[in-house]
């Protein structure tokens, strides 16, 4: 009778063996990177519309990613449901798009019905299969072809190590045609505004305060008046702007400041201009330099807030440490 141990060590054995599997499959798709792939890639490069992504089964759910990579890394793309195309969805496909069309076997009835409609149109098919001689890969006007696969499953029928095979090579060519386009990682963050790096890549003018909520005080203000001015902006940023008659920035003057003099001096004058008791050097940052520049100078600095000025010192916004943290940075 077999301990828990051994079923243990059977399990695990088992799927280490599936691992290898699909590990052996995808590093055997480096022989098969040939001229064909750089005809896909200059194809999908000379690309009017989209890439249109098709397949049916586990290869369209292959299709949907390898579609979602593409649309994310700079390159337009949508899928299309082969039977649904058969219903009205064809109106997504154009003579100026791709059709990219995943097929394991290169049989897939739904899929090669959707090959001659796409001829009409006038669109060219790129096929990822791994039978280049199939129907579809017949009709196709080039072929990626990932080769004859053992698939992981003991019975060598559910997608397995052919899905993971077609899923590597829709990769590669989603990643070399990004390159090709010089893709870079300030569009990449445009793609993904809610990601970590779109945010981290996210520019100083996309979060600062600007307009009636960037408290701004002449100088000579007192500092009764100050408060008031902070108090009365919309979302109390806890701080407000001196500036000259130029109307450059010359001082900062924050709920902080009021603290230690109140602190410090017990009572104070409220009648007294801001002019003594502001902050003569703040610390400032420009409108296109990075958030995360931001919240370095924050951070390094013990401050809440951070002047946004041109080149001139005059205010264009206010960064308050709550615009970092509403954004997650």
């Amino acid at each position: 009778m077999a301990t828990p141990s051994d079923r243990t060590e059977i399990l695990l054995a088992r799927a280490a063996e599936v691992v290898r599997v699909e590990a052996r499959t995808i590093a055997g798709l480096e022989a098969r990177l040939d001229a064909r792939f750089v005809r896909a890639v200059d194809m999908l490069l000379a690309c009017e519309g989209q890439v249109v992504a098709s397949g049916v089964g586990k290869a369209g759910l292959v299709a949907q990613k390898i579609s979602a990579t593409l649309a994310s890394t700079g390159t337009p793309s949508s899928f299309l449901h082969p039977t649904e195309a058969r219903h009205g969805d064809l109106g997504r496909l154009r003579g100026r798009d791709v059709l990219l069309v995943l097929s394991n076997s290169g049989e897939s009835a739904e899929v090669i019905a959707l090959l001659g409609p796409a001829r009409k149109i006038g669109a060219p098919i790129v096929a990822l299969t791994g039978a280049p001689e199939s129907s579809i890969g017949r009709h196709a006007d080039c072929v990626l072809d990932i080769g004859r696969v053992q698939e992981a499953c003991p019975m060598n029928l559910a997608p397995t190590a052919s899905t993971s095979a077609m899923l590597a090579m829709g990769d590669a060519l989603a990643m070399v045609v990004s390159q090709e386009r010089h893709f870079s990682r300030e569009e990449y963050a445009l793609y993904h505004p809610a990601g970590a790096l779109g945010r981290k890549l996210m520019r100083v003018r996309e979060v600062m305060r600007t307009g009636d909520q960037m408290p701004v005080v002449p100088l000579g203000t007192t500092i009764r008046d100050v408060v008031l001015v902070m108090n009365r902006t919309p979302g109390r940023p806890g701080a407000a702007l001196v500036v000259d008659v130029a109307g450059k920035l010359i001082g900062i003057f924050t709920h902080g400041d009021l603290a230690r003099l109140l602190e410090h001096a017990g009572r104070i004058d409220v009648g007294d201009v801001v002019d003594a008791h502001m902050g003569k050097k703040p610390k400032v940052i420009g409108p296109d330099q990075l958030v995360e520049e931001a919240q370095h100078l924050l951070r390094e600095h013990r401050i809440d807030q951070i002047p946004v000025v041109d080149a001139e010192r005059r205010p264009l916004g206010l960064v308050d440490v709550q615009d970092l943290l509403d954004v997650r940075i």
